[in-house]
């Protein structure tokens, strides 16, 4: 019994370990097996992966490919601008040679001839000269055998005789070259005008007395206006400036003759409506920091004006003063536009005279820099302005043409009618400034009425804003000879009678016509 116990224990155990192991077997297998779709599924994951990674780099490649194509089709694109823009800076300055070399070709060519003309006047002189001596030789021998004389005294007869002669041969001579002379200067100086109004082309801008500043409602005028007008008195006695409040919509006029104050004013609103607070302390504030403000600005513009007309080295002070002739006005036209205007005017002029351009420039832009202070100080202020110039240590040809170029000094160099030449030209050029309708058309009544006040006159007509006047005469009593003297009497009335800017153009036609009938 215990033996068969012992061997059905043992066989017990024997199966119980062939189980285990069998048992473990398939545990091992199964581990394995899951272990391999393990390693597959890492090695799919990573394989896909690298793809992934590769279509991305790929990607990446392209577009740094992409990038660096474009970046060399930019650059390049740049360059070929540069070479264009090298080429055409290039074509200018071979047309700008070709002209100045056609120029100095026909200075070349007036020089020869003038010269070939002394030369013939020299030959023609010594010509006389000889012929004189032989007729004096001549006239000693016979005044000699004749009146018996004695050879000193037919010598001093003869000499106060050719004396006389000669004087008055050489008054004519004088006063032939003179009207050559003076011929020739009028020409080449309306060549030069011409060519100088030609190349510049200014802006005008229409200033006046009022300004209008836009509101955001209606409502707003009652805000400005304050309790018992407290607030518009605020403002108007803090920037001088008169605000009317009418029926116009949203919409208030600021008007002063000053148009600084304006400005000031006009910030100074402009800034309270969007900022609505709107009470006495509130406005003296914003008043103030605004005149600031445009104190600021001024010096700007005076810095800004001078960098435009290429003029450097003025003294802060008068930059500002330049910078306040933004708002200032003459006849309308604003006089810091004018300024640079008689500056560019000067600086052109300038070089075709052979003259210092960056001189002439500078005497153009500070010409009227008195303007700026002529309300503050009494006098002229072409003398305000040179001795402000003065005052800051300007060259003393820049002081003479400021002091001389409205003739409150007699000019005495040639920067001062150069001067003198280009604020005529920026003033009387067409719409430069304005005047009032009565005074423009009495001024073209006045022109006509001269006209049509000669014997002859038919019609007369003022054209072109008043700067022709055409005139019709009857043929039966004007001859073609007669309408010269009549021309020339036109012209001298009106120049003598009115007061214009530039010059008027008279013109006077004669015709005569005949007309029948065919029956």
């Amino acid at each position: 019994m215990d033996i068969m116990t012992i061997g059905l224990t043992v066989l017990a155990l024997v199966i119980g370990a062939a189980l285990g192991y069998v048992l473990q077997s398939r545990a091992t297998t199964k581990r394995i097996g899951d272990a391999d779709e393990l390693a597959k599924r890492i090695v799919e994951e990573a394989r896909k992966e690298a793809q992934a990674q590769k279509k991305e780099i790929l990607i990446q490649g392209q577009n740094d490919l992409y990038n660096q194509k474009r970046e060399q089709e930019n650059e390049f694109k740049e360059r070929e601008r540069e070479i264009k823009n090298r080429e055409r800076k290039l074509e200018e300055m071979g047309e700008r040679l070709e002209e100045r070399l056609g120029k100095a070709t026909e200075k070349e060519h007036e020089l020869l001839a003038t010269e070939k003309n002394l030369a013939r006047k020299e030959r023609q002189l010594e010509e006389n000269e000889e012929y004189l001596q032989t007729r004096i030789e001549e006239q000693e021998q016979r005044l000699s055998e004749i009146a018996g004389l004695t050879p000193d005294e037919a010598r001093e007869r003869l000499l106060a005789d050719i004396e006389a002669r000669t004087r008055h041969e050489s008054a004519r001579m004088i006063r032939q070259i003179e009207t050559e002379a003076r011929e020739t200067a009028d020409r080449k100086a309306k060549e030069i005008l011409c060519s100088v109004i030609q190349r510049y082309a200014g802006d005008y801008v229409n200033e006046q007395t009022v300004t209008a500043v836009s509101l955001p409602s209606e409502d707003m005028k009652g805000r400005i206006i304050g309790r018992e007008g407290r607030n518009i008195r605020a403002l108007e006695s803090a920037t001088g400036v008169d605000l009317i409040i009418d029926d116009t919509p949203e919409t208030v006029i600021l008007s002063a003759y000053s148009p600084l104050r304006r400005q000031v004013a006009k910030m100074a609103l402009e800034r309270l409506i969007q900022d609505g607070r709107i009470h006495p302390a509130r406005i003296e504030d914003i008043v103030q920091k605004c005149e600031q403000e445009l104190d600021t600005q001024v010096r700007e513009v005076g810095e800004q004006a001078t960098f435009d007309a290429g003029v450097h080295g003025i003294h802060p002070e008068i930059v500002r003063l330049l910078g306040q002739l933004r708002y200032r006005t003459s006849f309308t036209q604003n006089v810091l536009q004018h300024s640079l205007e008689v500056s560019a005017l000067c600086g052109m002029m300038a070089a075709e005279l052979g003259m210092d351009v960056k001189k002439a420039k500078r005497a153009g832009l500070l010409h009227d820099i008195g303007k700026a202070v002529d309300h503050e100080v009494e006098g002229p202020h072409a003398i305000i302005g040179a001795d402000i110039a003065k005052k800051y240590n300007e060259g003393k040809d820049i002081v003479h043409a400021i002091a001389a170029h409205h003739e409150d000094q007699r000019p005495s160099t040639a920067l001062a009618v150069l001067v003198q030449a280009a604020d005529s030209i920026s003033g009387a050029r067409p719409g430069a400034r304005k005047e009032l309708l009565e005074n423009y058309v009495k001024r073209l009544e006045d022109l006509e009425n001269i006209a049509t006040s000669f014997d002859g006159v038919a019609k007369a007509y003022a054209i072109q804003a008043g700067r022709e006047i055409r005139v019709m005469v009857n043929p039966e009593s004007v001859d073609d000879d007669s309408t010269y003297l009549l021309c020339k009497d036109i012209a001298e009335k009106i120049e003598k009678n009115l007061t214009y800017p530039g010059q008027i153009r008279v013109t006077v036609i004669r015709e005569r016509r005949a007309s029948g009938f065919a029956k």
